[in-house]
């Protein structure tokens, strides 16, 4: 369940950048659970923030930055509260568009996918992940 938490979790930050960039607004709760998400999870791993901070204007690494998340999710419990925090936020928020994007089977094959290469005897090869 963490690992689709985790998913969530960074596909809500990538969305609401690139809804901002449109013009978009989203709530205030997402936005302040967005911030502390980050400003949190800076102190564990700050690479993962840089990476997440870029996109969508440098690829990211989505399957490595949700891993990134769930293990400093698991690591810590103050990262572990905002994370959940900032997917009920996202699943409260009123846009639309946010709630459209994070409907997408995507996220959940995300999940499974990332599943399938770290669980013990895994198939999968996340530099080659589709959706």
């Amino acid at each position: 369940m963490i690992l689709e938490t985790a998913a969530i979790a960074v596909g809500t930050i990538i969305a609401t950048k690139a809804l901002e960039k449109t013009g978009e607004k989203v709530g205030e709760a997402l936005w302040d659970k967005t911030g502390k998400f980050l400003v949190t999870l800076k102190k564990q791993s700050p690479q993962t923030v840089v990476a997440i901070e870029k996109a969508p204007e440098q690829p990211l690494d989505y399957g490595k930055a949700v891993l990134e998340v769930e293990s400093a999710a698991k690591a810590n419990p103050e990262v572990a509260q905002v994370v959940k925090e900032l997917v009920e936020a996202a699943k409260a928020e009123p846009n639309p568009k946010l709630a459209e994007i994070l409907a997408m089977p995507n996220l959940e094959k995300l999940a499974d996918k990332i599943g399938q290469v770290v669980m013990p005897g895994g198939t999968g090869n996340i530099e080659n992940m589709s959706f």
